[in-house]
């Protein structure tokens, strides 16, 4: 005798060896033998064959008309053998029985399983719906079949071209647009984002960099609502100076100025003026939430996306010829020794008389020309407070060479190199600049000089602000981190260091600057008025913010200035290129800032000169292929010459890590405080790179920030 059984959802034939009660001992046609209940055997059968039987079975599931299979099976549960009654016209034979089995069981939509061999008909409704479904899903795959066969002829469908962005960067793999593109990416052995460029999805590899950052970082447009520029006090006293400021000539955000006033006693009043939008934006409201949002100004080479809106910037910007609100700091200057006698801050308003450029002076601004006397070297603006400045400055630099001395650390250098990004109309010009210039010296201590005085400030009064301290940190090694309380930065070698002096481009220099108003305004009271209270938990969530937000803002900077090297590439068709070493297989070309590996390369001195041929270069990846041609003069410089120690390609100078090998190394980060670095003087990978107010040091060494990746 044989059987027909199920047996996990699997339907089953073979012949009964032995039966024992409730249970049968059954071998399949495969020669396996296997235990059956009783309760799971639903046809027994003499003939045909059991193989056989299978055979004709799955062919009578197959002839089956379902739809009317449905009718006849009316509304109540039914077992197969009274359907295949009513189907059959007969009782069914065990191949038509098997057959009708298996026909119900392949059906669900048509028939509900109640038990074993029994069967229930679906409600009409619920029918209806589920071939609806199907047949949805039929006209969908025809469609997604059509998108498939365009990606791969080169056209992007209609349909997907406005969600080309989403489907790159933040799919839903469940759409027939995602596993179009999917199928065709697959076809073509291409990724994703090349078959975007091919078929015009995306503009350009520029456009792809771009596009995923602001579709990470502004998925609501860079743009800003229309809204009434808040006014500062009226009351402001009027500044008895001109005043002035240093900057790259690409800066728009003008925040910081100086003045210089010789007074009767022969002593030099010196002015530190910062922009004070914290005069009127006020904590929550429009602005302010707008710039908590994103935490700063944006920079890239060739554009930026400010942190504040242009109408407002322009409001509080120190522009030339213009009278702006600004928190000035006066420093008592004794030209004996050029010692601080004294320092004063207050809220005001200051006249502008010049908005100096680095590219316009430099060259004519020197040392020799600074040492020269007032009669003496070239005439260039404000010279005689150029002078007085200079002098100051490197008074204050050898102070804070004292204080890292007195941590441990060693000097810091200034002989690097650095690059800057201009670019118009698509071209792309690199140029080189000695990192540690005099113009580049006098804004960086003096913005040393303020933001130290400040945090010592609100200190004092009780006031908590947002800092960055410097010290040593598990294994040995510096690290830096964002407190609100105050502590030394070991690397600037200060006692104290909280941003003050870009509000107009950092969020937490816009806080620091309500906290010092307060203490400037309240005095000792300013503890119970300031803005952010003491222990306010909220300036500890800002502080984690700023942190992830400026250091997303400082990999894509370092991205597209990889990405602009490459194009530089291009357009000079470079082939040959000569290239530094940096360590071990890590090489940097001289003429720009990219960084890569050679796998492979024999040991040498870093500093040693290489002849590399370019092979190849890839917009999209951000990679490049080079080959060793030939091993040019070493030249091996020392620890803290040109080449900094640097990271690997792809890996970012960390400000704790790279501060931990060598705090004097200006090219480690803001740890190393590098005077060259402009605005705060912190140097550079996560920090003054965001900063184009000097010509900026790029992150991971000595020019090398357009490399990481």
């Amino acid at each position: 005798m044989n059987v027909f059984f199920e047996e996990s959802g699997d339907f089953k034939v073979g012949t009964i060896l032995s039966s024992a009660g409730e249970a049968h001992q059954v071998e399949l046609a495969s020669g396996k033998r296997s235990k059956v209940k009783a309760k799971d055997v639903l046809l027994q059968f003499a003939s045909p064959e059991p193989t056989a039987l299978m055979a004709q079975a799955e062919q009578t599931a197959g002839e089956l008309d379902l739809d009317f299979l449905w009718e006849v099976a009316g509304e109540e549960e039914f077992g197969f053998a009274e359907l295949g009654t009513e189907y059959f016209g007969h009782a069914p034979l065990p191949p038509e029985a098997a057959g009708l089995i298996l026909g119900l069981h392949r059906a669900p939509m048509y028939f509900y399983k109640k038990g074993r061999g029994r069967y229930k008909a679906a409600p009409k409704a619920n029918l209806q719906a589920a071939l609806a479904g199907i047949e949805k899903k039929k006209q969908q795959a025809l469609i997604q079949q059509q998108y498939v066969d365009e990606l791969v002829a080169g056209r992007l469908p209609a349909s997907m071209a406005p969600m080309a962005l989403t489907l790159l960067f933040k799919p839903d793999k469940n759409s027939i647009e995602y596993k179009a593109l999917d199928a065709a990416c697959e076809q073509l052995h291409l990724n994703p984002a090349r078959l975007m460029l091919q078929t015009g999805g995306i503009a350009s590899a520029k456009a792809l960099h771009l596009s995923k950052f602001l579709l990470e970082h502004f998925p609501k447009g860079t743009g800003f609502p229309a809204m009434k520029v808040p006014a500062p006090p009226a009351d402001l006293p009027l500044a008895e100076v001109a005043a002035f400021s240093i900057d790259d000539v690409t800066t728009t955000e003008i925040d910081d100025a100086f003045s210089v006033v010789e007074l009767p006693d022969g002593m030099l009043q010196v002015g530190i003026h910062i922009a004070a939008p914290g005069l009127g934006i006020t904590r929550d409201d429009a602005y302010d939430v707008l710039a908590r949002a994103r935490m700063s100004t944006v920079y890239m080479p060739g554009d930026k996306i400010t942190m504040l809106p242009d109408e407002l910037v322009q409001a509080y910007t120190l522009g030339e010829g213009m009278t702006r609100p600004a928190l000035s700091l006066y420093a008592i200057v004794n030209r004996a020794d050029w010692s601080v006698v004294s320092t004063t801050t207050r809220a005001e308003r200051v006249p502008m008389a010049s908005n100096l450029r680095h590219n316009l002076l430099e060259d004519i601004i020197t040392e020799e020309a600074l040492n020269s006397g007032s009669g003496e070297g070239p005439n260039y603006p404000h010279k005689m407070e150029m002078q007085h400045l200079w002098q100051w400055a490197q008074v204050l630099e050898a102070g804070r060479m004292a204080k890292r001395a007195a941590f441990g650390l060693r000097p810091e250098q200034n002989n690097r190199v650095d690059f800057n990004f201009y670019v118009d109309d698509d071209v792309v010009t690199i140029t080189r600049r000695k990192r540690g210039a005099p113009l580049d010296k006098i804004v960086a201590e003096l913005m040393i000089f303020a933001n130290s005085t400040w945090g010592k400030l609100m200190h004092d009064c009780g006031v908590p602000g947002i800092y960055r301290t410097q010290g040593t940190g598990w294994g040995g090694k510096l690290q830096v981190r964002m407190v609100t309380h105050a502590a030394p930065h070991q690397g600037l070698g200060v006692d104290q260091y909280a941003w003050s002096t870009s509000p107009l481009r950092r969020y937490t220099d816009l806080v620091n600057q309500w906290q010092i108003l307060a203490c400037v305004q309240k005095g000792v009271t300013a503890p119970l008025v300031a803005p952010f209270k003491p222990r306010d938990a909220s300036l500890f969530a800002l502080v984690s913010g700023f942190d992830a937000a400026y250091g997303a803002y400082a990999d894509f900077q370092s991205n597209m200035e990889r990405y602009w090297c490459l194009r530089w590439l291009g357009q000079q068709q470079a082939r040959v290129v000569e290239a530094v070493v940096l360590k071990d297989e890590v090489v940097r070309l001289l003429e720009i800032p990219l960084v890569l590996k050679l796998p492979g390369l024999q040991q040498l001195a870093r500093g040693t000169h290489l002849k590399l041929d370019i092979i190849s270069w890839d917009e999209v990846e951000l990679s490049v292929e080079a080959r060793l041609a030939e091993v040019l003069q070493a030249e091996v410089l020392e620890p803290d010459e040109e080449e900094s120690e640097g990271s690997d390609p792809g890996t970012a100078t960390g400000e704790a890590e790279a501060a931990g090998d060598d705090a004097g190394n200006p090219a480690a980060g803001d740890d190393a405080g590098n005077p060259a670095a402009g605005d705060d003087a912190e140097n550079p990978a996560a920090i003054q790179s965001l900063d184009p107010d000097a010509p900026q040091p790029q992150p991971d060494d000595a020019g090398t920030a357009s490399a990481a990746v």
